[in-house]
């Protein structure tokens, strides 16, 4: 995940002054190298680096702030607003016309995943009531016009195509069929390259002149690191963004971009790609990232997409059963699809207030195969074995072992743990029948 290192060195000089009863300047003077070093390892934009490092030293040394009960405190919380503030400080949203439709050009190198996050951005306005529209202006790379044609269909959101026709003339004519349809946003996916060029810039300059578009977002890839944001400036001063997108976030990005980008171009950050999967963008939100970047989690975005994955019914019937102990495998296979649906392991430990820095988890790798284990072993079974686990002997273990892939031993690891599992929720849930009828009695005594 993008921020690892980034995040482990800033923890780590963090918890330095967090253990002190009284800091120094030196104190706060060692802490600042260390933040600066692990920022421009991180490949932020030293000019950046050295503002923000002015910043938080202009505030740090203060007499207030050194002369509190809690000055560690103090500074991490200084280090936090700064960062904040050095990513764009509040949420960014997407600019929409208030006479629709909207047209959103998305811009961007060639394999920075363009279309991809068309498609992606296309979803997520559908699941807010908008009705998208998708334009395939991207004629020069094989098969740009197919994938996006693929992603419409999967999505079951349209897609305008006019073959290999002048993306100019594509565009205009995709406005007047998305006013003819009804279609409230418009998505233009054009044409990258392999570096920015004239002739990219000039066909994004006449296709802008001829929509008018409501916001010009640039896709830019978080692994190319400072490189993003000199992309970011080119594209900048001749379109006029109106923000970006940082896509492959959780890849094995440093992170600068995301911390240099706002401060260098003025533009801010709209949306982050987290993972491949259509649903794989989010809504960037600088104060949160800061505080998973401090170790802080970020519990908010937890919850919003609890609040997105789990059926509510489905949860409901999931604690009535719980309290009479009948929870099955069916119904912990249920637990691990909502769970998934979720994102990986790792991001959501990453959210949660002090896992991600705690000293038990360093240097372990969580990944999702061993969810995928367990679900290849249940998938294995029998409706009637899901639901009577106990029925389960040596010749079905054996049976279901080789279905899944897998070894006897994780097929009984898993049984075991199961019946673990129920008998303790059959302990407390007869614990609270006894507490339950021992108050009903006690009235009467």
């Amino acid at each position: 995940m993008a921020f690892q290192n980034l995040s482990s060195r800033l923890q780590e000089t963090m918890r330095k002054l967090r253990g002190k009863g009284r800091l120094s300047e030196k104190d706060v003077d060692q802490a600042l190298r260390e933040i600066r070093l692990a920022l421009l390892e991180a490949d932020v934009n030293y000019k950046v680096v050295r503002d923000f490092i002015g910043q938080v030293k202009e505030r740090a040394t203060g007499h207030e702030v050194l002369s509190s009960l809690t000055p560690g405190q103090q500074v991490i919380r200084i280090v936090n607003d700064e960062l904040t503030k050095l990513m764009g400080g509040t949420q960014a949203k997407l600019t929409l016309s208030s006479r629709p439709p909207s047209v959103l050009m998305m811009v961007g190198l060639q394999g920075a995943g363009k279309t991809t996050t068309a498609g992606k951005l296309a979803r997520m306005l559908k699941g807010q009531g908008h009705r998208p529209l998708l334009v395939a202006c991207d004629i020069y790379r094989p098969a740009a016009i197919k994938q996006l044609q693929v992603l419409g269909e999967q999505l079951e959101i349209p897609v305008f195509s006019m073959g290999e026709q002048n993306p100019v003339d594509i565009a205009k004519a995709a406005l007047s069929h998305a006013q003819k349809f009804n279609n409230d946003v418009v998505l233009i996916d054009t044409a990258g390259r392999l570096h920015v060029d004239e002739e990219l810039m000039e066909e994004l300059v006449q296709i802008k002149a001829a929509v008018n578009p409501s916001e010009i977002l640039l896709v830019v890839d978080a692994m190319t690191g400072q490189d993003a944001v000199n992309v970011a400036e080119s594209f900048n001063t001749r379109l006029e963004l109106g923000g970006i997108i940082l896509t492959k976030l959780d890849g094995d990005a440093r992170g600068g971009a995301a911390l240099s980008v706002k401060a260098v171009t003025g533009k801010p950050i709209k949306y982050i790609g987290v993972s491949e999967k259509m649903d794989g963008l989010e809504p960037f939100y600088p104060d949160r990232m800061a505080s998973r970047i401090l170790g802080m989690g970020d519990i908010l975005t937890l919850i919003e997409k609890a609040a997105s994955a789990v059926d509510q019914e489905k949860a409901e019937k999931m604690a009535a059963k719980l309290k009479e102990a009948e929870f099955t495998l069916e119904d912990f296979l249920d637990q691990i699809g909502q769970m998934k649906e979720m994102g990986p392991i790792d991001q959501l430990i990453g959210m949660i207030p002090g896992l991600s820095s705690a000293k038990h988890l360093k240097g372990l790798e969580v990944d999702d195969s061993h969810l995928k284990k367990i679900e290849a072993i249940i998938n294995s079974m029998t409706p009637e074995e899901r639901r009577k686990p106990e029925i389960i002997g040596g010749s079905r273990r054996k049976r279901i072992a080789q279905g899944s892939g897998t070894k006897v031993q994780d097929v009984n690891r898993l049984l075991k743990q199961f019946s673990q599992t129920r008998q303790m929720l059959k302990q407390f849930s007869g614990a609270s029948k006894g507490r339950r009828r021992k108050g009903m009695f006690s009235l009467f005594q």
